[in-house]
């Protein structure tokens, strides 16, 4: 077989290849859309990202517009759309508590929704700048504040269902997460949110299995709805330990952070995991991010070798907690103190990923303040030391003030 046949054959392969994605996407393309417009029922706890796919659309559609609407029928709806369908943003550039007009991304007909909060619930609509809708959803985003923890260990367990005549409300757990350290005792969690099962839903709504919906949807009778909120949504936590396998090597170029305190001479130090330095001022609160996390991930701290367990430093646990991991897995220092410096590590998915040495100084364009019993200790060796160089400085003027009274002191002269 010749190379002209050979070639031949490669492009005929090719464009069979292209023809059958072609048809795959026709195929996708012609999907019925359902002639009565449904709303899928989805739930999300605060803080959390999520992706909403247009299933079905018209084939002469090239793009999608996104629209919500807090309540279905309201007046005000929101577009969420730039009318091109080519808007992107990542989700390192979005700021919590932004509104949701800078939170969101169209991506293949695909809404995503960064760091989603409960005023983000509601309903959205995939469709035409026309106003033709071809998909729905009805979302809900359940705040943190009120979850309550559970943790197995000490045979804490989640709460039990509540029944009201026909109505009944119950907490649905994900699945359990990895094991958010390696080679040591770790900890995976598994979240609940709260859920109603009631014969009385209305049949727009889609929901799996039948009359079970999230507590926040809009499916909910309106005399429902306080007693739904009412029911928190939960985090069960749980021990874990697994070695570690296929770990990877940091390669030296990608580290630039080298130790100050090597010797002369000797190799530098190379940290297993990028290190950041960060000098805080006494007595102000700082909050620490592990890089690349995001809320569904299992994440854990460590203080230098000391693990940070969620058993211990969880936010809500104790109320008066200096140190604490909220539920988005940021580690919130409150009124820093000299004994917090160290370095925090930071695990995510099981694998350690990240440090962060911190430093704490009383110096800044803020003086800290007398109360501190360690600001008080450093003031009194400073001015010990004053002290002590000022005698000095007096002896020594002293003594060669004697010396040439009594003609005594060598001369100095050149």
């Amino acid at each position: 077989m010749g190379p002209t046949r050979v070639a031949v054959l490669l492009r005929a392969w090719a464009m069979l290849k292209a023809f059958e994605v072609m048809e795959k996407e026709n195929i996708f393309q012609k999907t019925p859309c359902p002639a009565f417009l449904m709303f899928d029922n989805a739930a999300y706890l605060a803080d959390m990202s999520f992706e909403l796919p247009c299933h079905c659309k018209p084939e002469q559609v090239l793009s999608v517009v996104w629209f919500h609407q807090k309540h279905l029928g309201s007046g005000h709806t929101q577009v969420l759309t730039d009318f091109d369908g080519q808007l992107l943003r990542e989700a390192a550039q979005v700021r919590m508590g932004s509104n949701v007009l800078a939170r969101f991304s169209i991506r293949m007909f695909s809404l995503l929704v960064y760091r989603a909060q409960p005023e983000d619930s509601g309903l959205y609509f995939c469709g035409t700048h026309q106003g033709d809708y071809f998909y729905a959803y009805d979302v809900d985003i359940q705040s943190s504040e009120g979850l309550v923890a559970a943790f197995e260990d000490r045979g804490q367990e989640p709460s039990v269902d509540e029944r009201h005549g026909g109505l009944r409300l119950f907490t649905a757990f994900w699945e359990w997460t990895p094991c958010d350290r390696c080679g040591v005792r770790g900890e995976q969690w598994r979240l609940g949110l709260c859920y109603l099962q009631s014969p009385n839903l209305p049949p727009r709504y889609h929901t799996a299995p039948p009359g079970v919906v999230s507590c926040g949807s809009q499916a909910v009778p309106r005399g429902l709805r306080a007693m739904a909120m009412a029911h928190a949504p939960e985090l069960l936590v749980r021990s874990c330990q697994v070695p570690c396998t296929n770990q990877s090597r940091v390669r030296e170029g990608i580290l630039t952070l080298y130790s100050y305190v090597s010797r002369r001479g000797s190799r530098p130090w190379l940290p297993r995991v990028p290190i950041q330095f960060h000098q805080q001022r006494l007595g102000h609160g700082l909050i620490l991010s592990c890089p690349g996390a995001r809320p569904e991930h299992a994440v854990a701290w460590d203080k230098d070798r000391q693990p940070l367990y969620h058993t211990q430093y969880l936010k809500g646990i104790n109320r008066s907690m200096r140190v604490f991991i909220d539920h988005g897995h940021q580690l919130h220092i409150r009124f820093a103190q000299r004994s917090d410096r160290g370095t925090y590590y930071c695990w995510r998915q099981g694998t350690r990923v990240a440090g962060i040495r911190l430093g704490v100084t009383a110096r800044g364009h803020y003086p800290a303040s007398l109360s501190d019993p360690e600001t008080r200790s450093a003031l009194r060796l400073a001015l010990l030391s004053y002290l002590f160089l000022a005698a000095v400085f007096i002896a020594v003027h002293l003594c060669r003030s004697c010396c040439y009274l009594l003609r005594c002191c060598p001369d100095l002269s050149p």
